[in-house]
């Protein structure tokens, strides 16, 4: 069961008319958790790919500025060079990190 299924599943159990407003919101709020850790766990990953992607490109923005320094002819091309590996490179990786996430979450392997 999927991440959403499972909270609104367990949020329509919070509601009962026998328990109090607060018990209910409280309950709801429980059954939150799950998606919010997935959320978070989605974020942080996120953001490693996007930093491991900025670093992989200021390392071409600097053998671009030190090729420049030396006059170097052809260092644009170069970087253009650089750049386009570093995303393919950071591309190929993206398969992976949703195999990550997905035994992270429990999701089936496949569903796309």
């Amino acid at each position: 069961m999927d991440v959403q299924k499972a909270y609104f599943r367990c949020a329509y159990e919070c509601f009962d008319r026998r328990r109090k407003q607060d018990d209910i919101s409280q309950c709801v709020e429980n059954c939150s958790v799950p998606v919010l850790q997935a959320q978070n766990l989605v974020e942080g990953e996120m953001a490693k790919f996007q930093e491991r992607l900025n670093r992989s490109l200021m390392v071409c923005q600097d053998k671009y500025e030190a090729a420049k320094l030396q006059k170097r002819t052809g260092a644009m091309q170069d970087m253009e060079s650089c750049v386009n590996l570093s995303i393919e490179d950071n591309v190929k990786s993206l398969p992976h990190l949703v195999a990550k996430l997905k035994a992270s979450l429990a999701i089936d392997p496949t569903i796309e």
